[in-house]
């Protein structure tokens, strides 16, 4: 009985992990840091830095067009899209709010935050007519958070107070998430908590995590959730990317509490964490500057799938393609 059982562990190991790479193939190259991802009619839309904005054919590379939003050298790490416009804020103060039109591409500033600490680190629709975006703290410690709502942005009044040193980080537009119930935020530094706002009334919640946090550099980087109650957070140190403690943590209660996964069992440093469309929560595949990793266990164990560098944020197009981008390039990744 003991050799049975042993044989059907050893099989379930195997199957976990018997995801592989069938290919990388890079499908767009320039000289732009892309750290945000949309993907529409069978394209993959970006932003990056140098106000650059632009989209590749997943079908047909060569069918590409990238345009400037401005003559200024913006940078931007948020794009987000309704029916029929795609979204974008620059990190930098002033920050813009630009509307581009998914037909013509023409774009307009629809909003402007001109506060000198204006830093937006993420923009996300939860459905076509709600989005947030949520910039570091004011003077005082107060998030800033952004709401698109019948049409128009607005900022939206917060008595949420953040510790000193606590901020978030525009790594890969995905340190927040969504259902149709709640909006998560995942913050790090000196303390890398996770905040829940309901929808339905704007109250926001604040539940501590046992993440890796107490430096500038450390904490969560990227959050998803495939329903209300269970998500999975990544992160780390991205001065120490090796560093593979206590940065990967999922929580089954909706974020209240926070278990930690494969600590010292990982590959490091991680900026973006993708569950898988329709497994439930159970397969996630995350990039990192060093890496790209895979789950197939709900995130308790991870396996390096690839060495490739420079990614900084990924999406799933379909159960079997991932497309990448970051430093100077876009690809698609085909796994068997």
């Amino acid at each position: 009985m003991k050799k049975i059982c042993a044989i059907i562990f050893l099989s379930a190991g195997i199957n976990a992990f018997s995801q592989q790479v069938e290919s990388i193939e890079t499908i767009f190259n320039d000289k732009v840091s892309i750290r945000a991802l949309e993907l529409y009619h069978n394209k993959v839309w970006y932003s990056g830095t140098d106000s650059k904005f632009g989209f590749v054919d997943l079908k047909d590379s060569k069918n590409q067009k990238q345009i400037r939003l401005s003559e200024d050298k913006l940078q931007f790490r948020t794009l987000a899209q309704d029916k029929t416009s795609f979204y974008a804020v620059n990190i930098e103060s002033p920050a813009y709010f630009f509307k581009i039109d998914k037909k013509d591409l023409k774009s307009q500033i629809v909003f402007t935050d001109p506060a000198t600490t204006a830093f937006y680190d993420a923009l996300h629709f939860v459905n076509d007519d709600l989005a947030y975006t949520f910039s570091d703290a004011d003077k005082d410690h107060l998030l800033k958070l952004a709401v698109y709502r019948n049409g128009k942005w607005s900022m939206l009044k917060s008595n949420t107070s953040l510790t000193e040193g606590e901020a978030a980080f525009a790594a890969s537009n995905t340190n927040i998430a969504s259902t149709k119930n709640y909006v998560w935020i995942a913050t790090g530094g000196k303390a890398s908590r996770i905040l829940r706002l309901n929808i339905k009334n704007d109250t926001m919640e604040i539940f501590k995590t046992p993440f890796v946090q107490g430096e500038s550099s450390q904490g969560m980087y990227s959050v998803d959730f495939n329903d209300d109650r269970f998500g999975i957070a990544v992160g780390g140190d991205y001065t120490k990317q090796e560093a593979n403690i206590n940065n990967i943590a999922t929580t089954r209660d909706g974020g209240e509490t926070w278990e930690i996964q494969a600590s010292g069992q990982n590959a490091g440093y991680m900026t973006c964490v993708k569950i898988k469309p329709g497994s439930n929560g159970k397969e996630i595949i995350a990039v990192g500057d060093q890496h790209i990793s895979y789950s197939s266990d709900f995130g308790k164990t991870w396996k390096k799938i690839s060495d490739e560098k420079g990614f900084f944020v990924c999406r799933w197009v379909d159960h079997k393609t991932v497309v990448l981008a970051g430093k100077d390039r876009i690809a698609l990744m085909k796994i068997k």
